[in-house]
């Protein structure tokens, strides 16, 4: 039965009922929980207990890298390739380098944040399970949806709904995969 199932759906009419539900399920222990919410939620991180994001470490690497990508390609044209003495000025003017350096030091940052974001995130993802449930679209307008995944093949259908019920959902459903 779990086979055929991407989990169960349970629909909130509050932010603080879904937080709630989330602390409630998670006491009871071996589900696995995602939650859906059309803005963010102060806490439902910390009641997912979900592992910490990887976007900063990606983002200061991209930086590191533009940076330093765009002074060697100065320092390597201004003294290597094309090494002009204009006035007397020395041939690494650094300087001179700062302004694109800085520039490109933001724009891999921006990058590397950004691709960084769609890997963990799992984007761009167009087709999802959740999208076969009608009750669903109103997920980025206003209301909260809690998700019991089915992954393991100990899952429990009649529990899983019972809990759900027992955590005041206004709508419980199962999704197809």
């Amino acid at each position: 039965m779990t086979a055929r199932l991407y989990g169960l759906l349970a629909e909130y009419a509050t932010a603080d009922a879904l937080l709630a539900a989330v602390r409630q399920v998670r006491a009871a222990g071996k589900w696995q929980v995602e939650a859906y919410t059309p803005f963010s939620l102060e806490g439902l991180v910390e009641a997912l207990d979900m592992p910490p994001d990887r976007i900063a470490p990606w983002t200061l690497v991209g930086g590191v890298c533009g940076g330093l990508g765009a002074y060697f390609l100065q320092w390597y044209a201004a003294v290597v390739s094309y090494p002009l003495n204009i006035g007397g000025r020395p041939l690494h003017s650094w300087p001179a380098f700062i302004p694109i350096t800085f520039e490109l030091t933001i724009l891999g940052a921006a990058i590397a944040a950004l691709l960084a974001m769609l890997v963990q995130n799992g984007l761009p993802q167009l087709v999802h399970p959740l999208f076969a449930v009608p009750a669903f679209d109103l997920a980025s307008r206003n209301r909260f949806y809690l998700v019991l995944r089915a992954e393991s093949d100990d899952f429990d259908l009649e529990g899983g709904q019972a809990l759900l019920a027992d955590s005041g959902a206004l709508l419980v459903c199962e999704v197809p995969p």
